[in-house]
């Protein structure tokens, strides 16, 4: 289950992604739009920037815009950022050591199925397929 912090930045990606500037979108116009805190925005877009999705700005024309064409995202990358991996057990983190019982492990196959259709679900969309369904 995902967060409301992984589908709020989803929502505030498309939204930078249809206002269709290269101008900086107020954080404040975001949430109006969204129905969402700006304070609880506030923490999003600054892991958002933190993580290289989105560039921020400070001051009278401050706000926040893509630093790449929607095309360019994948929805795994920013679900990814905001909730962590993807990984459905410990023993198929990428910074996980070898599990002692990998090889007579019954479930690690199926862990291991479900972990790749899900990465290859979210990595395979683009942001820019949910701006145009």
């Amino acid at each position: 289950m995902f967060s409301t912090k992984g589908r709020y930045a989803l929502r505030v990606m498309i939204d930078l992604a249809q206002q269709e500037s290269d101008e900086f979108i107020p954080l404040k116009d975001i949430a109006e739009r969204q129905d969402i805190s700006k304070k609880y925005l506030e923490i999003i877009a600054k892991e958002m920037v933190k993580g290289g999705l989105i560039t921020g700005a400070s001051g009278k024309h401050g706000g926040y815009k893509l630093c790449k064409e929607p095309a360019d995202y994948s929805v795994g990358e920013i679900i990814e950022l905001m909730e962590g991996s993807f990984a459905p057990v410990a023993c198929l983190e990428n910074d996980c050591s070898e599990c002692e019982k990998s090889a007579e492990c019954k479930t690690l196959p199926m862990w291991t199925e479900f972990y790749e259709l899900e990465k290859n679900f979210f990595y395979g969309k683009k942001l820019s397929d949910l701006i145009n369904n």
